[in-house]
């Protein structure tokens, strides 16, 4: 096991680098906390979790206005709860009074007994971009820690943004120039929107910003440091560049993935034939694939998409072999032909999820540019392996065939059910050039907010070159280097990660 914690790093020399905030389904996403109490808020924008500590008087209690109504509490184990709402602009850049509104949803989660107690608060940005911040069911994993000295927020609720909600933008164009608002830059907006309505006294709150959230959270320190008390980062380091950095990106994702493939074709060696024998199956099928239950296609290509989550988490690894145990029917009549099963099938669908988070699958390669676009960057990047992630080449000629990882392709808007309807958007975003700025590299050269941040050695998703890079332009960042998580490590560790984070922050893990 590979465990460091890097000294404090100076700046080398600033850059300016533009990552979007993380959608949802639903509006733009934050998830508020204050000490021992818990607050999440579900923005328009994204499915972005924001959990915020500060400390203060419960100004939420009863606060009810246009811009904020606030709930009831209410209980799960160990827990109490209350739900916030909030209208916010759509567009910042504009007058108030002139732009859209949308509606953010917050839920606060405080330990039982806590909920009229001073707390700092703990602003939660969850990863994605597109994935919502699940309700907490009991008081356990990090979120227990959190509330033995934050309230905290959670999000789900806000104004979705899905398929059908999508579809009732008139034109391409117009669901565009209305995604361009859901980037880092509008979250970082959300929550400062928020801050200073939870406290009268709009005292700066914690930040845990976790895989794209932390991507928002280094957003939030470029534009509005003054905000913030401390930031915490989980497998949230991103990539810092002009222009759109997406090729760089993908570069090294890729070797990455080719390496997490191998390892876990020695674990389980009897799956390279079984993902062979599926693919020349779906190639030999007639269209090129077999029909998913929701209406699309599985082909050798949507399959390998598997890779997005099952090669990058703790437990994927498992979750993807006991999927492939479950490929096939078994012939209970003679004669019958050898077909894929139901539950294979709906396996890979639920592996996938694009029909409940389009907004991944949209906007994954936007959150690497800034005044450039990304011109199907992952597509472009693939051809340069030289057929290696051709998987009916490789099931011909005996060799593995190889999953992907996270690789947003144009032809998913054809093969997959849920995103036909999008594809000329997605097109249309590929090809857009002026995304606004998301990082102020001379702001995070001279950054005096406190910044400790865990960087998975292994990691699939944000590759530790690019970390290390990043890191070294954030004045003051604490590093803790380790291969005992994967970019899960904060839902899997229990509260060991956030308890190591705030430890080198607090003084309990001094410099060394």
């Amino acid at each position: 096991m590979l465990t460091t914690n890097a000294p404090a790093l100076s700046f080398i020399k600033p850059f300016l680098l533009f990552r979007f905030r993380a959608f949802s389904t639903s509006p733009r996403t934050i998830s508020i906390f204050p000490a021992t109490k818990l607050h999440s808020f579900h923005s328009r924008r994204s499915r972005v979790c924001t959990f915020i500590a500060m400390t203060g008087n419960n100004a939420t209690a009863g606060v009810s206005s246009p811009e904020h109504v606030a709930g009831k509490w209410y209980s799960v184990p160990d827990l109490r709860l209350r739900d916030h709402r909030f209208t916010v602009p759509l567009d910042y850049a504009l007058d108030r009074d002139v732009s859209p509104k949308i509606s953010l949803f917050a839920r606060e989660v405080v330990a039982v007994g806590k909920e009229e107690q001073s707390l700092p608060y703990l602003l939660f940005l969850q990863g994605g971009p597109g994935f919502e911040c699940r309700g907490p069911t009991e008081s356990s994993g990090w979120i227990n820690k959190a509330c033995e000295e934050f309230r905290v927020r959670g999000t789900g609720l806000s104004t979705p943004l899905s398929v059908s909600s999508m579809l009732q933008m008139k034109s391409a164009k117009d669901l565009v120039d209305y995604l361009k608002h859901f980037r880092a830059d509008s979250i970082v907006n959300d929550a400062e929107f928020i801050r200073v309505r939870l406290d009268p006294d709009a005292k700066p709150w914690t930040v845990l910003g976790q895989s794209y959230g932390g991507f928002c959270a280094v957003t939030y320190l470029s534009f509005a440091p003054q905000g913030l008390k401390q930031v915490l980062l989980t497998g949230g380091t991103p990539p810092l560049g002009n222009g759109c950095s997406a090729d760089s990106v993908y570069r090294v994702a890729f070797e990455q993935v080719i390496r997490q493939n191998e390892k876990y074709y020695k674990r389980f060696p009897q799956d390279v034939e079984i993902v062979r024998e599926i693919v020349k199956h779906l190639a030999e099928s007639e269209g090129g694939g077999v029909l998913l239950p929701s209406g699309g296609i599985l082909t050798p290509r949507v399959l390998q998409l598997v890779g997005l989550s099952a090669l990058g988490s703790s437990t994927g690894f498992e979750r993807l072999h006991y999927m492939l145990e479950t490929a096939w029917d078994p012939v209970i009549v003679p004669g019958a032909p050898k077909l894929l099963s139901y539950c294979f099938l709906k396996a890979v669908e639920n592996f996938l999820s694009f029909d409940t988070n389009p907004l991944y699958a949209l906007m994954q390669e936007t959150i690497y540019c800034q005044g450039a676009s990304s011109q199907w960057s992952a597509q472009r990047i693939r051809a340069e392996y030289e057929g290696k992630f051709d998987a009916i080449k490789a099931a011909k000629e005996g060799h593995p065939v190889l999953f992907t990882g996270e690789m947003i392709f144009p032809w998913m808007f054809d093969e997959i059910h849920a995103l036909k309807p999008f594809k000329e958007a997605a097109n249309l975003l590929a090809e857009k050039k002026d995304w606004t700025p998301l990082y102020n590299i001379e702001t995070l050269k001279n950054n005096k907010v406190p910044v400790a941040a865990a960087v998975y050695y292994e990691d699939m998703y944000v590759n530790f070159k690019v970390a290390m890079e990043t890191a070294s332009q954030i004045a003051g960042i604490r590093l803790w280097i380790t291969n005992e998580y994967m970019h899960s490590g904060l839902r899997d560790a229990g509260g060991k990660v956030l308890d190591h984070l705030l430890g080198m922050l607090n003084g309990k893990k001094p410099l060394f």
